[in-house]
């Protein structure tokens, strides 16, 4: 995970996050998230390269829709990146 983008990991977040997450789909959750348009140009050559590293897998729903779906390895290293966050920012929520 150390090796993604911050919008990489937000991809993977998101993607771990929705059933049977399609592109689009994904796309509508950052930009309310970035409250910005995310362009198709950066949207899905970012999810390649998270299908090329393994975390994430491209199936198709129909002939014009792509399902992602996250793989072991991909929630693997979400649960390791929240150990990671939890041992510097856990402490904020306890109180």
């Amino acid at each position: 995970m150390y090796d993604l983008t911050g919008f990489q990991r937000d991809l993977l977040y998101v993607a771990t996050g929705l059933e049977e997450p399609h592109g689009l789909a994904i796309k509508d959750e950052l930009e309310n998230y970035y409250e910005k348009e995310i362009h198709h140009g950066r949207l899905y050559p970012n999810l390649d390269t998270l299908v090329d590293k393994g975390l994430v897998e491209k199936g198709e729903a129909d002939r014009r829709t792509n399902i992602y779906s996250v793989t072991r390895r991909g929630i693997r290293e979400v649960e390791a990146r929240r150990d990671w966050e939890d041992q510097y920012v856990g402490n904020i929520f306890s109180e």
